[in-house]
């Protein structure tokens, strides 16, 4: 990928993001902030916050990387469906798959098997097709997938209005004294390392609610429920409260046990159908590895 540099000056008085929303079209305000947070916007040669308000003659720089041409291909590549009608598709992902293609990871994902499968909805383009919510590639478990558009908007809507259940069990490091437990922590990209998420004050707000399932010696096995969906969520709140989860190197210890990933399991989702209203669960068994883990773990 090419990196482009930008420069402006400015002769307004606004919000740097307002300002380069109305310069750069092809941004989101979400992108121009989240480039802000990672050091990639600069005024007059500094580092800024995403509400830095600008003054006339300010000269702005921008560094970003035009991305790469994608052709997603539809591979026969093995699912497990566990729900599928005319408007969306529930899929138990298997540990290790990425959700979509994306610039060291072209083809083999779950897009690509999805594609071959059955049609998707339209609205995230032809890198993203049909994916209404993502899993991190070393998480397990339960996806919801549009196969039209008007079940992808108006799932994608439920979720901003916080009408799916979605429950997660995790294997953290420690032990939690209490049972249960509510991390109402704001989340944005870490300005000290772009590929990370943190805690971060001017973040999105992030609430996460987890309960005790089983206690081992120097381990917790935990039930987590979204009640918002950031990025790397789960992760980032479980390591701000110094549980951070087994097997996770970007969030946890290096010495862990070896679960290769992160020991995050999605278990259960549950809301209205998008068209009919009908009330649908659906819940997967803890996968052979966390099993496997657990069953060798002192109490």
């Amino acid at each position: 990928m090419d990196t482009k540099t930008i420069k402006y000056t400015s002769s307004v008085n606004e919000r740097i993001d307002k300002f380069l929303q109305k310069e750069l079209s092809e941004l989101s305000r979400t992108n121009i902030q989240n480039l802000v947070l990672g050091g990639y916007i600069k005024v007059d040669g500094r580092k800024i916050k995403t509400n830095f308000k600008l003054k006339n003659g300010n000269i702005i720089t921008i560094e970003y990387r035009e991305p790469e041409e994608l052709n997603v291909v539809k591979q026969n590549i093995p699912l497990d469906i566990v729900y599928e009608d005319n408007d969306l598709i529930i899929v138990n992902k298997a540990k290790g798959m990425v959700v979509h293609p994306s610039v060291g990871h072209k083809d083999g994902t779950l897009v690509n098997a999805l594609l071959f499968h059955s049609e998707l909805s339209s609205i995230n383009g032809t890198i993203r097709p049909g994916i209404v919510h993502r899993i991190d590639k070393d998480t397990s478990g339960l996806l919801i997938v549009a196969k039209n558009d008007k079940s992808h908007v108006k799932l994608s809507e439920m979720i901003a209005n916080k009408e799916i259940k979605r429950k997660y069990y995790a294997l953290v490091h420690g032990n939690i004294k209490h049972d249960y437990g509510t991390i109402d922590a704001p989340i944005a990209r870490n300005p000290k390392e772009r590929k990370e998420m943190a805690v971060i004050d001017e973040g999105k707000p992030s609430i996460t609610h987890f309960r005790v399932v089983d206690r081992f010696e120097n381990y917790t096995l935990i039930e987590c429920e979204l009640e918002t969906g950031r990025t790397h969520q789960i992760r980032v709140h479980m390591k701000y409260i110094n549980y951070p989860l087994v097997g996770d190197l970007v969030y946890g210890p290096r010495k862990t046990l070896n679960t290769n990933g992160q020991a995050l399991h999605s278990k259960s989702i549950e809301f209205n159908h998008p068209i009919t209203g009908e009330h649908l669960y659906f819940e997967t068994e803890v996968p052979e590895y966390m099993i496997e883990t657990i069953a060798k773990l002192d109490k």
